[in-house]
C-alpha cells in the first residue's frame, strides 16, 4: 500500500503543475491490464494473504483510478489530490473484492473510488458551513449517484439520480453546479491552508458566507467586485483561488506565468483581497 500511497504523494509536493501529473501517468503505464482469468486468480491468491497479488491487482488498476478522477476536476480539489482519494478508495476495494461476487474487479472497485472521492470533496464543503438543508440535499445526490451507478453498472445520467432522488433533473444540476462553485471560490489553497477567498472577504457586519451560498447572485456579485481591480490583480485572484471553473494555482505557478517571484505574486494577492474587501464594504452600506 505504502508503494502505491507514495506515487501520489511524492508528486503532491507539486500538485498542480503538469511535469508532475505526466510523471504519474507515464509511470503507471507501466504496469499491465489484467484479463479476466488474470484478475481471478491473483484475487483468489488475494484472499489467501499473498501481499504481491494485492499489489499487482492495485497496480494493474491504477489507470482507473485517474479515469475516474478526470470526472471530478474542477471542484476544488487538484488533480493528483483527487487521484490518491481516488487509489485510497481503489486500496479498499481490493481488500474486500470477493470472486464470489461473479463481476469484473473494475466494476466493483468504481465505487469505491468514487466514495473516496467523493468523501474527500464533501468534507471539504464542511469547512465552508454550508447551511444544512444544502448540505443534507448535496449528501443525499452524492449517494443517489453511487446509488444508481450500482445498480446500473454504468455512468448515471442526471435523469438516473433524480429518480433515486426523487426529485427532478433541474435541482440536480443546480446541486451539481453549487457544489463546483462552492469549491471554487471557498476551497482552501493548497499551501495557504484554510485561506479562501470568501473567508478572507467575510465581514459579519455585512454579509455572512451562509447568506453569499444561499444567494443564486453571489458569483455575480464576486464576478462585479473582480471587475474593479486592475487586470493583473483580477487575474492573479483568478487563477489562485480556482475561480471560472479554474483548478487554483500556487504562488510558484502564477510567479511564473507573469515572470516573477511567488513573494511578488503574494504581495499583489494581499493587495488585492485588500482592496476587494474594501469594494466589497463599500457597495454593501450603499
Amino acid at each position: 500500500m505504502s508503494k502505491v500511497i507514495a506515487k501520489t504523494t511524492k508528486n503532491n509536493v507539486v500538485a498542480g503543475s503538469d511535469d508532475a501529473i505526466r510523471y504519474y501517468l507515464k509511470d503507471i503505464q507501466k504496469s499491465q491490464l489484467l484479463t479476466a482469468d488474470e484478475e481471478r486468480n491473483i484475487a483468489l491468491k488475494i484472499e489467501t494473504g499473498d501481499d504481491l497479488a494485492r499489489t499487482k491487482m492495485i497496480e494493474s488498476n491504477l489507470r482507473l483510478v485517474v479515469k475516474i478522477s478526470k470526472r471530478y476536476m474542477n471542484r476544488g480539489l487538484p488533480f493528483l489530490d483527487l487521484i490518491e482519494e481516488g487509489n485510497m478508495g481503489l486500496i479498499k476495494a481490493v481488500e474486500r473484492f470477493k470472486v464470489s461476487k461473479e463481476c469484473r474487479f473494475s466494476t466493483y472497485a468504481t465505487w469505491w473510488i468514487r466514495q473516496s472521492i467523493e468523501r474527500a470533496l464533501v468534507n471539504q464543503s464542511r469547512t465552508i458551513r454550508l447551511p444544512v438543508h444544502i448540505a443534507e440535499n448535496m449528501n443525499r445526490m452524492l449517494k443517489a449517484t453511487r446509488e444508481s451507478l450500482k445498480q446500473l453498472n454504468r455512468e448515471p445520467s442526471d435523469a438516473d439520480i433524480a429518480d433515486v432522488m426523487g426529485s427532478n433533473v433541474e435541482e440536480v444540476r443546480r446541486l451539481q453546479l453549487l457544489l463546483r462553485k462552492t469549491y471554487s471560490i471557498e476551497h482552501p489553497l493548497g499551501d495557504d491552508e484554510g485561506y479562501s477567498l470568501m473567508n478572507t472577504l467575510e465581514d459579519t457586519s455585512i454579509v455572512t458566507p451562509t447568506d453569499l451560498i444561499e444567494n443564486k447572485d453571489k458569483y455575480v456579485f464576486v464576478k462585479q467586485w473582480l471587475e474593479q481591480l486592475k487586470e493583473n490583480e483580477r487575474e492573479i485572484l483568478t487563477l489562485r483561488y480556482g475561480l471560472d471553473d479554474r483548478e487554483p494555482e500556487t504562488l510558484e505557478t502564477i510567479g511564473k506565468r507573469f515572470g516573477v517571484t511567488r513573494e511578488r505574486i503574494r504581495q499583489i494577492e494581499v493587495k488585492s483581497l485588500e482592496k476587494l474587501r474594501t469594494i466589497m464594504r463599500t457597495e454593501s452600506e450603499n
